[in-house]
């Protein structure tokens, strides 16, 4: 049986652990050659996991992947991860925007440099990463981009003025970027969580505790259900996680629990600390 992403190239942010290693090792065992890209190349006594680790999971599920370090502050970074992916595969079709950078404050207590690194991280590198696939995309006339940001909701943002800025800029561009490659057969949509997913950053952060959590792969099932999509028949939406899923038939995610038996409230609730 043929693969739904077989013959499809995919680069994923941010894949070295959590949610983006979870959807790179998705993407490849449904097919696609992945590119693992993030700064991590070598283990760490504060973070687990690094980009050859990625590969290596995914080679010894039968999948191709190849990793490349890349800091996505650095328009250079970017271009050489990109040129790495068209050279070990020959394209790229599919490119996830899951780098990212999270700080939580008040306004008056977020330095400048703060502000710069999520702004850097989220919103620019999504516009960096999405302009330097663009031209080959282009040419072939065939493509998916995918922002991890949320809808274009202002709504409690106090508390996380300038993340939510970084995330909101995110999506902004996807839209705009839609409806200015849909000629090309180019689909770009924004993905986030309905409730929190077991991370990093929820345990860093504290956002809760595991029975507020849900597991990743509700987001890589969410991924893989929206790529589905023949572009651009679904493009220059934002989108949770469940929205997808129930497009596809999908009603009860109790599966995705970390916690047995447990409701998960929304992702706004935990942030606003309900």
């Amino acid at each position: 049986m043929k693969k739904k992403l077989e013959g499809r190239v995919a680069i994923v942010t941010g894949a070295s652990r959590g949610i983006g290693k979870v959807l790179a090792v998705a993407l490849a065992k449904e097919g696609a050659a992945v590119t693992v890209a993030a700064k991590t190349d070598a283990p760490s006594d504060k973070l687990p996991g690094t980009i050859h680790d990625a590969v290596e999971e995914i080679e010894k599920a039968g999948g191709r992947a190849i990793a490349v370090k890349c800091n996505v502050r650095e328009e250079s970074e970017i271009d050489r991860m990109v040129g790495r992916t068209v050279k070990a595969f020959g394209k790229v079709d599919i490119l996830i925007n899951n780098a990212g950078a999270i700080f939580l404050s008040d306004v008056i207590d977020t330095p400048p440099g703060r502000f710069d690194l999520v702004m850097d991280v989220n919103a620019r590198a999504s516009f960096l990463c999405s302009r330097a696939v663009l031209p080959g995309m282009m040419e072939r006339k065939w493509g998916h981009i995918l922002m991890m940001s949320p809808p274009l909701n202002y709504a409690k943002v106090n508390g996380k003025a300038a993340y939510m800025l970084s995330k909101l800029g995110m999506t902004m561009i996807g839209q705009g970027l839609a409806r200015e490659v849909q000629d090309y057969h180019i689909a770009v949509n924004a993905l986030w969580p309905m409730t929190a997913i077991e991370s990093q950053a929820t345990i860093h952060f504290q956002m809760g505790d595991p029975s507020q959590w849900r597991k990743p792969e509700i987001m890589a099932d969410a991924v893989l259900a929206l790529l589905a999509h023949e572009p651009p028949t679904l493009t220059g939406e934002a989108l949770y996680d469940e929205d997808v899923l129930r497009r596809v038939g999908v009603s009860d995610f109790s599966k995705y629990a970390v916690v047995p038996g447990t409701h998960p409230p929304p992702l706004s609730k935990i942030f606003a600390g309900e």
